[in-house]
């Protein structure tokens, strides 16, 4: 094992540019689809509740742990296949998986038939990242991985941004009827038409992987490529760099938590204690998070490659650090303003300062990780975050706001409680981590 891990390529031959970017572009699509069917119900939190007959912890459930669990769960053996066959395919077939899900999430009757869809969802989205990480470090050298993973994770934000323009748009289409009449399906409600809206089309992103080339595996020699890699030499390689690893995971998901808020939580916060509509909240968040968040993800991929490039080789873990710092007096301050000016005019740092690490974590993951085991380290990675952010965060925002406060108006409140404790103690274990992280850098340098 520990040959295969760490032995190079004597001379790595990288992709054109041109390809190479192209490949990313459409890693970018699939992931601002990935996320608009992820997050879209977080604007159909009170019709859905009002429909159905549910909690704001039945709705934090249905939003974090029906998704997360599989997602995080399925990643796994995902990422062993991720590491040995075309992850191309493997992306394409899960796009086509969770958009045909998203859009079953329209057909829901009752909490288990949505809570079943949403599972789909999950299932389906598991193939992305891991498999997206470990292509993208074959594109790319080292010192421009940090702003290529940025481009991708910036992604995220326009699907965040997307969803709720369009999400809060659909809404507005769909209220002045109680029902709409499809055929073959029948009868729908308004929030059911626009699962389906945003779910379809992704079909068609499946189809735009086929156009991607699948990179060489960088640092793999001719003997390796055909060696078995399996779950057990993942986790013996991990276990053996565990402080690293644990902290990296840990961390980085604490630091992410803000980010999975403002996708889930905030949404109904600005409905229900500022007091916009749903096409307002969803047209002015979703513009917000539109220009704030891939300007704060690139950012912080640039100056990651920047320090590294003076010879930091914990660039990615001393800008998430700094992250930290600056995200705990904003997450205090985002939820808790009810002037609506005011209250647009503290989210839109916020959403800056919350993107900053989600391309810190993937470059930082892949500095550390030899090649043939990338896409299941990162598997492993997505077990940790979508257990902390998607399964912990919005389910824990929803019960303290049932038990603690028993007030759907302190929602901002359960927000800000979460989203502070979150990124400092998220900051404190990587600051912690700095001196070991570095070590593990220079370990897998050429």
């Amino acid at each position: 094992m520990q040959n295969s891990t760490t032995q190079q390529s004597p001379s790595p031959l990288w992709p054109k540019p041109a390809v190479a970017w192209f490949g990313v572009g459409v890693l970018v699509v699939a992931f601002i689809f990935s996320i608009a069917d992820r997050i879209i119900i977080s604007l159909l939190v009170d019709p859905i509740k009002a429909d159905l007959g549910l909690t704001d912890t039945d709705m934090g459930l249905m939003m974090g742990l029906a998704f997360a669990i599989f997602y995080a769960l399925m990643g796994l053996p995902i990422g062993r296949f991720a590491d040995k066959y075309s992850r191309r395919i493997i992306i394409g077939s899960g796009i086509f998986i969770w958009s045909i899900m998203t859009a079953l999430c329209g057909l829901a009757r009752s909490f288990t038939t949505l809570f079943l869809a949403r599972v789909g969802v999950g299932v389906g989205q598991a193939t992305l990242s891991p498999a997206a990480y470990s292509m993208i470090a074959d594109y790319f050298p080292k010192d421009k991985l940090g702003r290529a993973l940025g481009v991708y994770q910036s992604g995220a934000f326009f699907g965040i941004g997307l969803a709720f323009i369009f999400g809060g748009l659909a809404i507005q289409f769909a209220a002045g009827s109680e029902a709409i009449a499809l055929p073959v399906i029948g009868s729908v409600k308004p929030w059911q038409m626009a699962f389906i809206v945003i779910g379809l089309p992704g079909v068609l992103v499946a189809l735009m992987m086929f156009a991607v080339k699948e990179p060489v595996r960088q640092g793999v020699t001719a003997a390796q490529k055909n060696q078995e890699i399996g779950l057990g030499d993942a986790f013996r390689f991990i276990f053996q760099r565990k402080r690293v690893f644990l902290a990296h995971y840990t961390g980085f998901a604490l630091l992410a938590l803000p980010m999975t808020t403002l996708a889930t939580w905030v949404p109904p916060y600005f409905m229900r204690v500022v007091g916009m509509s749903p096409p307002e909240t969803g047209f002015k968040l979703g513009l917000i998070v539109l220009i704030c968040a891939p300007i704060g993800v690139i950012s912080g991929g640039w100056l990651s490659d920047t320090l590294l490039k003076k010879g930091f080789k914990d660039a990615a873990l001393r800008v998430a650090v700094f992250t930290a710092v600056l995200m705990v007096p904003l997450s205090i301050l985002a939820t808790t303003i009810k002037d609506p000016i005011l209250a647009l005019v503290v989210i839109a740092p916020f959403a800056f300062g919350a993107s900053i690490s989600m391309g810190l974590a993937p470059t930082a993951l892949q500095l550390v990780t030899p090649n043939r085991l990338r896409a299941q380290v990162s598997a492993a990675w997505m077990l940790f975050l979508n257990i902390i952010t998607a399964g912990l965060g919005p389910t824990a925002v929803g019960w303290i706001n049932d038990t603690v406060f028993g007030d759907p108006m302190a929602v901002g409140q359960s927000i800000a409680a979460v989203n502070a404790v979150s990124v400092f103690l998220g900051g404190l274990i990587l600051w912690l981590t700095l001196k070991p992280f570095k070590a593990a850098v220079a370990e897998q340098a050429d």
